[in-house]
């Protein structure tokens, strides 16, 4: 069986505001901890890579200890802390993008950014640098709430604004606070999407839906000894245990809720 650790980050900053603070990781964690999958010889993918490897595209075959390290929202201090550390190790990664809180954004501003954000130039440059841009929403709601024509538009904008910025294809994208449903999925892939990142805190592997891939939660609270029998894929569920049923049990309520919204004609 493949097994693959897909590690989600966000911000990569000493001074986490309070907003961004719970997942925030330190630069020095974050490089002690790419160190650590360089001496142990992992070898780094973007998601798109690994969706390439794993249906052979190109020729490509997965490699012996691959990782995959990915960053949502698309905060400033990932061209200012870690995209340097990245270069340091020659590890490539891939941040999804949401494309309402890019700091230039203009008229296509939406949704209310959590910090200061990346630009568009810093998002081309880290693309230029081997980064993988991959789609994040347009305004990051919680998009298995939304209504069909929302989340159509959502989905959309957010993936045409980016191609068009970027001057890339975007094939990848992950679901703002990990939320996704099989409707939502359905409409990720007519949207043009390959694969998509949840959460999940599991290691991924091939008997995974590729549109609700498993991640690993990285956070400054995240010990050296517990992201090593992390990413080696040992005694995960114990690792992530209150994330894992604090997930689940959301799960049953965001169905009720998204089923009640529907009977009272919300969505």
């Amino acid at each position: 069986m493949i097994r693959v650790p897909i590690l989600m980050y966000h911000s990569i900053s000493d001074r986490p505001n309070p907003e961004t603070r719970p997942l925030a990781v330190r630069p020095s964690g974050f490089a002690e901890q790419l160190s650590y999958l360089k001496e142990r010889d992992f070898t780094p993918l973007t998601v798109a890579d690994l969706i390439a490897s794993l249906h052979r595209n190109n020729g490509r075959s997965l490699p012996e200890r691959p990782v995959v390290v990915t960053f949502d929202d698309g905060y400033a201090d990932f061209h200012s802390e870690a995209l340097p550390v990245l270069e340091r190790y020659d590890f490539p990664a891939t941040v999804f993008l949401t494309s309402g809180w890019v700091r230039d954004a203009g008229k296509d501003a939406a949704g209310r950014p959590l910090d200061t954000m990346l630009t568009w130039s810093q998002a081309r440059e880290a693309a230029s640098c081997g980064i993988e841009i991959g789609g994040h929403s347009h305004s990051h709601p919680q998009l298995d709430q939304l209504p069909d024509d929302l989340l159509r538009q959502e989905l959309r904008r957010n993936k045409a604004l980016l191609e068009d910025k970027i001057g890339a294809p975007v094939a990848t994208m992950a679901y703002p606070y990990g939320y996704s449903s099989a409707r939502v999925r359905r409409e990720v892939r007519r949207a043009g999407y390959w694969a998509a990142c949840a959460v999940n805190n599991a290691i991924a592997a091939d008997r995974h839906d590729v549109l609700a891939l498993p991640r690993l939660t990285v956070t400054d609270g995240t010990s050296m000894k517990m992201f090593g029998r992390a990413v080696e894929g040992s005694q995960v569920p114990l690792i992530y245990m209150k994330e894992r049923v604090l997930t689940k049990g959301y799960a049953v309520v965001r169905r009720t809720r998204y089923g009640l919204r529907r009977v009272r004609g919300l969505a």
